[in-house]
This record gives structure tokens, C-alpha cells and sequence, in this order.
């Protein structure tokens, strides 16, 4: 019989997996949203009445409809899990400020701010009628121009809001450098960088279905952060918390996209309890292009100084970063990569600039990595250009300027303290296991043969945050012991394909010295578990593995306790030895925990455990050959060295490395959102117009790490899985930019396609030809 890998294996490959699109609940309607066609326009009229005469159409309704709906929760203004504003942050408005008067409607009222943006909501006793409700819906949108990069949207006269800025928020962090300190550094190396909008696309896209019983609601949703979902719905609806239950089940992947309250949630929660009928929405594919959250999407200029030795003297990081059409969750979100500017490096002064634009893009949400990968990509293009302004080799530049491992913890000038690295250690791994003498050698064979297609080395050492800001590394949780043994912890996490199911337990098991399979895991239920954070910003593992431990350790103290009562023993002489209790000395008492719930009845505890922040940390190297004619690039071998501490479980850690490495060359090579001239997404052929990476682009890619504990977590555990989306398009582009060398480096913008490869190639000849 096949042995499976994880605990969740069997039922998800076996198509035994519970999605909320398998739910069935009697008399429940289907959603259909009528979404505009254009980027930005002014809303003149909205038609339902030819809608609603459908055959099994039960309702069809415009904002001018339901005007008692609430508009979409601001995250920030409601959740307790967001932080404080670091002390190191000069923001010129903070992100609940930037949200007044730039509210998110649950469907448009007057004007049109993003292409796809619900203008009417139909209700059907299936998915057809629905559909079929929805065609019959009519609605006028007069154009207004539309702004689709954030550098755009700041210098225009549009106004996506009147009479409010179109900057939604400025902020920066660190002092800003003197002149002087570039007059008289040794050289100057600066670039231009555009981080392209990329879509998460898991393999489910967003799902809802709210399900009313009497004065409560249920709602099943494939969600990484339930309590969230369950505090905003409960405020939108005017209800206590008590009022909503949410259940998370199976969830097809998320990276971020499905951590917040979205307008068609809204609307679904709203009308099932207006209604008092179930409503499910199940967001399709190319519904999901066109509206789904956004990653990346930030418009950089960045400026790097060394002396003649090539030691670091300063940094300047400008960001313009797009936050989509309303200021939601994504309006703070590129301070993440202010504050993680200066990377592995002890660089002695770094500036970093803000400005969150409102464009009339999809709102720009956490994707794999959320800020870290555009700090990363900035400051390692910048690093691979100052080694070629000094001649010095690429690797030897980053290893004499790293944060040495007796400087931690380690304050940067951004503010950030690092908690622990051996950032030398990581990149030594790198190029051992790429062997990258070899391919240097290589080179420069190919560089005397004219024959010979270019070859590019490109390397990328990156620092990223994990767990969370301060204010949100904790988490709830309670592990239970029934008289049959069975042990069952709770956690308010969920799972959305990092394993929690085979991670959680293992670890509670190892902890209370037990078989692993008398340990089973709940979460994603807001009645199991009354409190939780979620599952985001890498945190699974170092705070919610850490609170899972810490409550296992209190299972082990209240068992020796109840022992020493039961056999009138002092606490200190009794011992926990493999899931049992028993007296220090002679072991004349001994007695399994469950036979010790038996004889004492209920055994349950729960607390609230906080961890500190932690900064993993590796080196990604990549080798391309590149095809100037054609404008290819092949990828013949890639390197990860990623150090997350102490890894719980090697085999999904080197999964989460290795997919999220795949992700990371998507970045690089190949996707990102087209725009036509009035804001609409060009991508009506699905995913043939937005290519992600396939087997059939898959390169050779080479797993490995190093272990540098964390001190912030007692399980020594840094955040894991998002590292390939953050250090390795750096160095798929420093590889290519490496292979052409060409003399301006901002022609090779993200994704590297052909046409971008062939322009950069070409461009001596084109420049000669003028």
C-alpha cells in the first residue's frame, strides 16, 4: 500500500478534498457580479429590471438598490493583528487617514475605479440562471482616462477622488544622505526599476458561501485569516462577533490573496442575511484575472555608493508603488520594502522614500514575498552594477560587505533589527553547489567565441522579515486530552497548502513524547477556536509551531500536577516521560495521560503565545544562456541556499522553497498585466495572455540551506516558502543583464520576454544606426 507523505495527501489527490464549492446547502443561490468593461468612468445608470424577469432569477440589485449595504472593511482601521507605526516611519498621513473619503463601495454608486468593478450583484437558483440574469443587465459608463502605473497616476491632473490626492500616503524611513557623500564616493552606480503587477493565481480562486440560522450567520470560505473575516463581517452587519461563524476547508492555495473582506463578501454576507437564504459566490478564472488582489506593482529609482575597496557608504531607495483604486490593506504595504532596503549588508547610511498612488488598477494586496522581493530586486540590480563599475567579482563585493555574524542582533539604519545571520556561510553554499568557478570559466571561453550564445551568472543574497510586525506576532491556541488518548489541538491559524495538518501534530506529538497519530489538529473554525490570527507573513511555523509547543509544555506541567495531587507526592518528584506520568524516584506510580484524565477528569489548556520578529535570510544564483537574436533566455541551472532556522519538517520545506522559487522566475521571465489605453486588462484569452512558468519551463533547480537559529522563537524557527519569490528574480535578471552587458542596464525590465531581451541586444546596433 502507498505510503503517504503528509496526513492531507490521501484526501487531496484522491479528489476526496472538501472545497467550499462542494458544500451542499439546501435552497442556496448562486452569485453573479456585473462588472464594468472600462478603467475608470462616471456611473450614469444601472438597469436591473430586465434581469430580474429571468426564469430562476430571484433578485438582481444595483448599489441605487441596496443602499443600506456598508462599503468594504478598511483592514487596517478594523484589525488588531495590523501594527503600530514604527518609530522609524515619517508618514505624512497614517493608512486609516488615507482611506477617509476613498471608501470601498460593495458596488459601484457613481464612479467607476478599476476595470471589473461590481456595478450590479444577480442571485440565481443556480450558476446558469445567474449567469444568464447577469447577461440581461444593462448599465452606462462615461470614460474618464484611466492611469495604470503609480509614477503616472502621481503627476496626472486626474483625480481618482475629488478634491483628494491622488497620493494615498508618503512615508520613508532612515536620514536622508548628504551630498557630499555622493560627491565623494569612489563610484556611483543608480537604475531604474519597474517591479511589473503580477496576479497570485492559486488554483482557487476566492469562494464564499454565507449561510443564515436565525440571529447567526455561517460562512464557509477558502480564507487564511478566519478571525478577520468573522470580525468584519460582524461589523459590517451591525452583529456581535458571537453572531458569525467562519469555517475554512480545503483551500486551493492563496499567497496572500485571500486575507481580507472583499466587496463581493460583502454582498454575499448581506443579502443571505437579508434574504435569509444560503449565498455562495465562486469566483472563475478569468473573473478572477480581471479582479482578483494584485502583487508587486512599484515604480523604483534606487542609488548605491562604495569607496574604491568597494565598501558600501550609501543607499537611496525611491518608491512609487501602486495600491490599486482604493487604499485598503495595500496602502502601507510598501513600507515593508523601505524598512527592508538594506538587506545583508552593514551599508552606514540608507534613505528610503514612499509614495502609495491610487491607480485605476485592482487593489494591490501581500503576494509571496509582500515588499521584500522589490527591496530585494533594487538593491541586488544595484549591487551587481557596482561590481562591474569597480571590476570587482560580484560575489567577492557582497561578501565584504556583509553584516558579520558577531554583529547580531543588528539595527539597521532602516530600523529593523535582525535577529541572527552567517550571511557568508549561505553564499559560500551557493556557489559550491553551482560551482561557480566553473561557469565563470565558461564565460570567458564564450565571450572570445563569436559562435558562442552569451552566459550570464547572476547572483542575489537577500535578508527578508517573517512572523509579522510588533502588535501581531502571537497567536491562539488550546491542545485538549480525551480519557481515549486521542490528543486534539486547536490553533487559530488555517491552512491554505502548508501542511498544518502533518506539521501540527507532528510537532505537539514530539513535544509530549506520544505517537504522532494519537494527535489530531482543528483550526479554521471560529466556533473551535474563539481566537487566531491566521496563516500569513511566514509565520506558521516560528509563531503558531511556537505557541503549539508552548501549550504542549502546559499539557506537561498540569499532568504533573494532578499526579502529584492524585498520589500525594511533592510536584517536584514527578516526572513526564513519553506520554506518561510517573514518581522520580522508585517509579512505583506511573500512569498514561489518558488514564490520568480518567481518574481526574478533563484535561484542556489554552493560552495566547508571543514570539519576536525573525529575518531569514539565503543566497539564489542563477546560470542563463541567452539567445540575442531570439531574445531567449534558457536557464540552465539555479541555486537556492535558504536559512529558516530550524526547519520542523525538511521535505515541505524544501517543496515551499522550490515552488516558490518557480514563482520567482514567473516574476522574472515571464509574467505581468498588459493594460490597453482605458484600463482594462488585456487578457481575455485567460492564461494564454499571461504566461506563468509550466513544467516545460522548469530549469534545473537545486534545494539547499544552512541553519542560523532564531533567537525570537523558542523553537529557533525562521518564517519558510517565500524565499524563491524573494531572492531569485534578481538573479534571474543579474544573470541575463550579466550574459549581454549591456550599457543601459534599465532597458532589462521585469519580465524578461523576448521582445525586452531583443530590444536590449539590439540596442548598440539601433543606437549606431541613428
Amino acid at each position: 500500500m502507498y505510503q503517504w507523505t503528509r496526513r492531507e495527501d490521501e484526501r487531496l489527490l484522491t479528489g476526496k478534498g472538501r472545497y467550499v464549492a462542494d458544500i451542499e446547502v439546501p435552497d442556496c443561490l448562486d452569485a453573479v457580479f456585473v462588472r464594468s468593461k472600462v478603467g475608470h468612468g462616471a456611473l450614469r445608470a444601472v438597469d436591473c429590471s430586465a434581469a430580474r424577469e429571468v426564469p430562476g432569477v430571484v433578485g438582481a440589485w444595483s448599489a441605487a438598490d441596496l443602499t443600506d449595504v456598508p462599503p468594504c472593511a478598511h483592514a487596517a482601521a478594523t484589525q488588531q493583528d495590523l501594527p503600530p507605526v514604527p518609530p522609524t516611519v515619517l508618514a505624512k498621513l497614517s493608512s486609516d487617514e488615507a482611506v477617509v473619503g476613498r471608501e470601498w463601495p460593495a458596488l459601484v454608486k457613481e464612479r467607476v475605479r478599476y476595470a471589473g468593478e461590481a456595478v450590479a450583484v444577480v442571485l440565481g437558483e443556480d450558476r446558469y440562471r445567474a449567469e444568464d440574469g447577469a447577461a440581461e443587465v444593462t448599465f452606462q459608463v462615461d470614460p474618464l482616462p484611466a492611469m495604470v502605473t503609480p509614477s503616472a497616476a502621481a503627476a496626472d491632473s486626474t483625480l481618482l477622488f475629488e478634491g483628494l490626492s491622488n497620493i494615498a500616503l508618503q512615508g520613508e524611513t532612515g536620514k536622508p544622505i548628504e551630498d557630499k557623500v555622493w560627491q565623494d564616493a569612489a563610484a556611483v552606480v543608480e537604475g531604474r526599476y519597474r517591479q511589473n503587477l503580477l496576479m497570485p493565481t492559486p488554483m482557487e480562486c476566492r469562494t464564499i458561501l454565507a449561510v443564515p440560522e436565525g440571529d447567526r450567520l455561517t460562512v464557509w470560505s477558502g480564507h487564511q485569516m478566519p478571525h478577520r473575516l468573522r470580525r468584519e463581517l460582524a461589523a459590517l452587519l451591525g452583529w456581535s462577533q458571537e453572531q458569525v461563524r467562519v469555517v475554512v476547508p480545503d483551500t486551493g492555495g492563496a499567497f496572500g490573496s485571500k486575507s481580507a473582506s472583499f466587496p463581493e463578501f460583502v454582498v454575499a454576507a448581506f443579502l443571505a442575511v437579508k434574504l435569509q437564504r444560503p449565498v455562495r459566490w465562486i469566483e472563475d478564472r478569468l473573473e478572477s484575472m480581471l479582479v482578483a488582489t494584485r502583487g508587486r506593482g512599484q515604480d523604483q529609482h534606487a542609488r548605491l555608493a562604495a569607496d574604491a575597496e568597494g565598501r558600501l557608504l550609501a543607499y537611496e531607495l525611491h518608491i512609487d508603488a501602486d495600491v490599486g483604486a482604493y487604499p485598503h490593506l495595500g496602502v502601507g504595504l510598501p513600507m515593508q520594502t523601505a524598512w527592508m532596503a538594506t538587506g545583508a549588508y552593514r551599508t552606514p547610511q540608507v534613505h528610503a522614500t514612499v509614495r502609495s498612488v491610487l491607480t485605476n488598477t485592482m487593489l494591490t494586496y501581500p503576494y509571496r514575498g509582500a515588499g521584500r522581493p522589490e527591496a530585494v530586486i533594487a538593491l541586488e540590480r544595484c549591487m551587481d552594477m557596482m561590481a562591474r563599475r569597480l571590476g570587482i567579482d560580484p560575489a567577492d563585493l557582497r561578501r565584504r560587505n556583509f553584516i558579520p555574524p558577531e554583529s547580531f542582533p543588528y539595527t539597521t539604519p532602516t530600523g529593523r533589527t535582525y535577529d541572527s545571520g552567517e550571511y557568508a556561510r549561505a553564499l559560500d553554499l551557493a556557489l559550491e553547489t553551482v560551482e561557480y568557478d566553473t561557469w565563470r570559466t565558461e564565460q570567458t571561453r564564450r565571450r572570445t567565441d563569436p559562435t558562442a550564445k552569451p552566459l550570464g551568472i547572476g547572483l542575489s543574497c537577500y535578508v527578508e522579515r517573517s512572523g509579522g510586525e510588533p502588535g501581531g506576532l502571537h497567536e491562539f491556541g488550546s491542545i485538549e486530552v480525551s480519557q481515549d488518548g486521542t490528543i486534539t489541538a486547536r490553533c487559530g491559524a488555517a491552512s491554505s497548502g502548508q501542511s498544518h495538518e502533518t506539521v501540527f501534530p507532528a510537532l505537539v506529538a514530539k513535544t509530549l513524547g506520544v505517537d504522532e497519530q494519537r494527535v489530531q489538529l482543528i483550526e479554521g473554525d471560529t466556533d473551535e477556536q474563539p481566537q487566531g490570527l491566521g496563516s500569513f507573513a511566514s509565520r506558521t511555523a516560528q509563531v503558531a509551531g511556537a505557541m503549539l509547543q508552548h501549550a504542549s509544555q502546559l499539557v506537561i506541567e498540569e499532568a504533573k500536577q494532578r499526579a502529584a495531587n492524585l498520589w500525594d507526592l511533592p510536584l517536584e518528584q514527578v516526572e513526564w516521560t513519553d506520554g506518561t506520568v510517573h514518581a522520580a524516584h522508585d517509579g512505583s506510580a506511573a500512569m498514561d495521560i489518558s488514564e490520568l484524565v480518567k481518574a481526574t477528569g478533563p484535561l484542556r489548556v489554552e493560552d495566547r503565545f508571543e514570539t519576536g520578529m525573525a529575518f531569514p535570510f539565503g543566497t539564489h544564483v542563477a546560470v542563463a544562456e541567452v539567445d540575442p537574436e531570439l531574445g531567449t533566455v534558457q536557464l540552465l541551472k539555479v541555486v537556492t541556499v535558504d536559512d529558516c532556522g530550524v526547519v520542523l519538517n525538511p521535505d515541505i520545506v524544501h517543496a515551499q522553497a522550490f515552488g516558490s522559487a518557480l514563482q520567482g522566475i514567473g516574476q522574472a521571465l515571464y509574467e505581468a498585466i498588459p493594460y490597453d489605453d482605458n484600463g482594462v486588462p488585456m487578457l481575455a484569452n485567460g492564461l494564454l495572455d499571461y504566461l506563468l512558468p509550466t513544467y516545460t519551463e522548469l530549469p534545473p533547480i537545486e534545494v539547499r540551506d544552512t541553519c542560523t537559529p532564531s533567537p525570537s522563537s523558542p523553537l529557533g524557527a525562521k518564517g519558510a516558502g517565500e524565499s524563491g519569490c524573494i531572492g531569485l528574480p534578481a538573479a534571474v535578471v543579474n544573470a541575463v543583464v550579466d550574459a549581454l552587458q549591456p550599457a543601459d542596464c534599465d532597458l532589462l525590465q521585469m519580465p524578461l520576454t523576448p521582445d525586452v531581451i531583443w530590444r536590449a541586444a539590439q540596442a548598440p546596433k539601433l543606437e549606431e544606426a541613428r
